[in-house]
């Protein structure tokens, strides 16, 4: 090549390359303004100006890797996005405004108080205080256990969209842990159905341990659950009823503790009117609606 023929490329005006596959994830994950928006194709498309049909494809390929999921309602960040996005410190906060409420329910009921987060289709045990009952149970903080086992676990389902709970468990039976355990996924709907109509609060039975009980209920973000309180114990008859309000005293102020916009007038009167409908009448309603012997 001549001098004057190099002298003329590198004068040339350098054609812009193509955005890259991360480039173009980058953007994708940042059309999502927060944990909890939810868009239509359309929308991902417009915000990032991208092809219609190289957003789709893309977002295809993140809701395989689980940096997306996909339901009826649109797109939403997945629970690779999300851990990412609240990472250790998000845990950490949550931990920290828990703790007390965790030792009060200790040491009020003497009963095993579990702090826990939705991973997957697991929950992971942030926090445990129990004394001397804490040995009889096998769960450890950074513990493991299948979300629909446990009371806390399905408070935090139940906070899911249905289809978001079916691509969590997309095989037909669910593993068993106890006789008790639900094992098949219409009943695990029914189940979360229930606890919705009961305003948040879950029940197991010796579902996760034979022989163990607990009533959990799930702390509130303005947009979704973050975390959940359950308290346990070996089963005996009424106590689900006596500890139930206390668990939801619990998450009720530790949402406020991390999230003082709920607090608001509305939402103060709300409360008031929730804290006092714990009576025992209503509770044992709120039980009768149990069905299949799960309590």
């Amino acid at each position: 090549m001549s001098e004057a023929q190099r002298t003329q490329v590198s004068q040339a005006p350098k054609r812009e390359l193509p955005a890259s596959m991360v480039e173009r994830m980058t953007l994708i994950l940042d059309a999502f303004d927060d944990l909890s928006s939810r868009l239509t194709l359309e929308e991902v498309a417009c915000r990032t100006r991208l092809p219609r049909s190289t957003v789709h494809r893309i977002l295809d390929q993140m809701v395989r890797l689980d940096w997306i999921d996909h339901a009826s309602f649109g797109y939403c960040l997945g629970r690779r996005a999300k851990s990412m996005g609240e990472g250790d410190s998000g845990h950490i906060r949550v931990r920290e405004a828990a703790a007390p409420l965790l030792h009060e329910l200790h040491m009020t009921t003497g009963m095993v108080a579990h702090l826990s987060v939705l991973d997957g289709p697991d929950c992971v045990y942030l926090d445990k205080i129990g004394g001397q009952l804490a040995a009889a149970l096998p769960s450890r903080v950074g513990g493991r256990v299948p979300a629909y086992a446990t009371a806390g676990g399905k408070a935090l389902l139940a906070g899911l969209e249905p289809e978001q709970v079916d691509a969590l468990y997309p095989g037909p039976q669910l593993p068993r842990r106890t006789e008790r355990t639900i094992t098949d996924l219409s009943t695990l709907h029914l189940e979360l159905n229930r606890i919705r109509r009961r305003h948040g609060l879950a029940f197991e039975t010796g579902e996760a341990t034979a022989g163990m009980s607990c009533a959990g209920a799930a702390i509130r973000s303005p947009a979704s659950s973050v975390a959940a309180i359950s308290l346990c114990g070996p089963t005996r008859p009424g106590h689900l009823e006596r500890i139930a309000p206390l668990v939801a005293d619990a998450v009720r102020t530790i949402s406020r503790t991390l999230y003082p916009e709920l607090d608001t007038p509305r939402r103060n009167r709300a409360a008031r009117t929730s804290g006092a409908s714990w009576s025992p009448q209503v509770m044992e309603r709120m039980l009768a609606t149990q069905s299949n012997g799960w309590i």
